[in-house]
């Protein structure tokens, strides 16, 4: 289980704290989702959280356990709103060895099969994939390195809507394994297989209800 204690990021150029105070728990084996707008804090959370950045005061746990920004970037698999810009490798082979040289081919093959892309050769380059397989893949390198926390900033963002309803479906499947904390600034086809939601306004996180959410959706006219 993920605990936020008090979290406050203020860096020293900034005249109000970026992360006001937050506070969050999430159990193992569900799907958070923080809702906000842009600027609202989100990215910063997750890079937090990955143990990209440190923050100012508070704490945070993992199964009672506090733990610093190293023991974060041991313990989560942070997935970018675009991770295609962070692709290296020239095949899914050699991407999904990066930093794991020892790797076998069934394990890189396994990978792959649990994000739906074991159908593609292993000599196929990132960068000719659809979106939604970038994205695909992108988890997969997360998942190869075994993290106990999944981290998403934006994951269907860009997706035409068959893309991210497939990666909507891959989301509910993995999260019966992993424990999966979501940032996004329209939580749409997300809502229904969320198990906690916050929104993130102005730094400030608060606990709302998924299922009162999704109502107030569908009760919105249509444009």
């Amino acid at each position: 289980m993920l605990y936020l204690r008090n979290l406050i990021y203020h860096p020293t150029a900034c005249p109000t704290a970026i992360l006001k105070s937050i506070n969050l728990e999430l159990p193992s084996q569900q799907l958070g989702l923080i809702i906000g707008p842009s600027g609202s804090g989100k990215s910063t959370l997750l890079e937090i959280l990955s143990g990209l950045a440190e923050p100012t005061s508070g704490s945070l746990f993992w199964r009672e356990q506090e733990l610093t920004a190293e023991q974060m970037q041991q313990l989560a698999g942070l997935v970018f709103q675009f991770p295609e810009r962070h692709f290296c490798g020239g095949t899914l082979l050699e991407e999904l060895r990066l930093g794991h040289p020892e790797l076998g081919k069934e394990r890189v093959t396994q990978a792959l099969g649990e994000v739906g892309l074991e159908h593609l050769s292993l000599s196929t380059s990132p960068h000719a994939l659809s979106g939604g397989q970038q994205r695909r893949l992108a988890l997969a390198v997360q998942l190869i390195r075994q993290p106990h926390l999944l981290l998403l900033d934006e994951p269907t963002a860009g997706l035409d809507w068959s893309m991210r309803r497939q990666l909507v479906n891959l989301l509910a499947k993995l999260k019966k394994n992993w424990t999966l904390l979501v940032v996004t600034h329209d939580a749409g086809d997300l809502l229904p297989i969320a198990d906690r939601c916050w929104t993130l306004n102005h730094g400030e996180l608060k606990s709302v209800d998924p299922l009162t959410l999704g109502a107030a959706k569908e009760a919105q006219p249509a444009v």
